[in-house]
């Protein structure tokens, strides 16, 4: 009996136990359920929040590129670098290639002279008059001046000390003619009057053999650098005295802003002022022979056996419309295009220097809107002057 009892005793014991036991792994396996739950759920909470953030990311992307509908790809970029894709225009300007320093300004838009065409230089030349009711030119410099009264008619940069170039040579004519040199005497074109400074060419080749007056015709008239060459070449003393000569001259003459290097002009060491040249102009229309020889049209000349035709540089000495006593033009790049000469308004003696123009017609389309505006809005004060007859 007892031992029955003891029996179901330790059974209920055992029994116990193991309903504990069950109890606690029943609540552990519900805790790691529990926690395995939870896990999963946080898990799923970040994905959604990156899902989230990804979203907003790319909501935020094509919000900037909406505000940007010109931005380029990165690609397009790269392509745009590499020269495989048309690039956008910049707003900088790139620099332009450097040019030559000079007096000339522009004329306002309203103002601006025409472009010369191709038979600019025989046209009539259309006159432009700025807010002082002064012409608009293309030269950079002038001098315009009543010979006669002294009267300055018109005048831009007057004192300006500029490469004359061609126009050299009326002072070469007058050092030539003051030297009493026979004018008959042959002279021939050596070596020593090749131009190795700028490289210009000549119809007087070698050892062609003219007069000391047809190498001044020619220097004055068509401009020859060979026979300028000659002629300062064959001077007593050689060319050094020579262009010591013409220094000298533009002393004599008050020409205190003018230089003389050549007899030729194409060393841009050859510098003077629109003032000087004035004086220089008046002064070579005192040699009947610069007068005679700066304005005939053209001369046939024998050179070794060939009969050449050598014409005036300067077309409006051709003109009937133009009563023309001096004429000189000059072209050197640092120079421009250049033109003096005296001329004559209502029997009064005009000297017209123009300097530094761009333009092959230019200076003759100058000369022509002087003596139009002379003649339009000055005839009383040309007329006015003490009247003289002669050149």
């Amino acid at each position: 009996m007892k031992l029955k009892v003891l029996i179901a005793a330790f059974a209920a014991l055992f029994a116990l136990q193991s309903g504990m036991a069950g109890a606690a792994s029943g609540t552990s396996r519900t805790s790691d359920k529990a926690a395995a739950t939870k896990k999963a759920t946080s898990k799923t909470a970040v994905q959604k929040k990156a899902v989230a953030g990804k979203t907003a990311v790319k909501q935020g992307g094509a919000r900037k590129a909406a505000a940007k509908p010109a931005s380029r790809s990165s690609a397009t970029k790269k392509a745009v670098a590499k020269g495989k894709a048309p690039a956008v225009k910049s707003a900088k300007r790139s620099k332009g290639a450097p040019v030559r320093a000079s007096l000339r300004k522009a004329a306002p838009a309203a103002l601006a002279l025409p472009p010369a065409t191709a038979v600019g230089e025989e046209a009539e030349a259309s006159l432009a008059l700025d807010a002082n009711g002064l012409p608009v030119l293309g030269s950079s410099a002038f001098y315009v001046i009543n010979q006669n009264s002294g009267e300055v008619l018109l005048e831009r940069n007057g004192g300006a000390v500029l490469p004359i170039a061609s126009i050299t040579k009326l002072m070469t004519a007058i050092v030539v003619l003051d030297s009493g040199q026979s004018l008959s005497e042959p002279l021939v074109i050596t070596e020593g009057d090749i131009d190795r400074l700028k490289g210009t060419g000549s119809r007087l080749s070698l050892g062609a053999t003219l007069s000391r007056e047809d190498m001044l015709q020619l220097a004055l008239m068509s401009s020859e650098n060979r026979a300028a060459s000659a002629l300062a070449r064959n001077y007593p003393g050689g060319e050094a005295a020579f262009v010591e000569a013409m220094n000298v001259k533009a002393r004599l003459l008050g020409l205190w802003n003018t230089r003389f290097h050549d007899s030729t002009g194409l060393n841009p060491g050859n510098v003077s002022s629109p003032r000087d040249l004035a004086k220089l102009v008046a002064a070579s229309a005192s040699y009947p022979l610069i007068r005679e020889f700066s304005t005939a049209h053209e001369r046939y000349v024998d050179v070794n056996g060939r009969n050449l035709r050598f014409g005036n540089t300067n077309s409006l000495v051709r003109s009937p419309e133009w009563a023309i006593s001096v004429s000189k033009t000059g072209y050197i790049s640092e120079a421009g295009r250049c033109l003096v000469m005296q001329t004559w308004l209502h029997q009064q003696p005009v000297v017209m220097v123009l300097m530094d123009s761009q333009g092959r017609y230019t200076r003759t389309a100058d000369a022509k809107r002087v003596r139009k505006w002379l003649e339009q809005a000055t005839t009383q004060r040309l007329a006015a002057a003490p009247q003289r007859t002669g050149g």
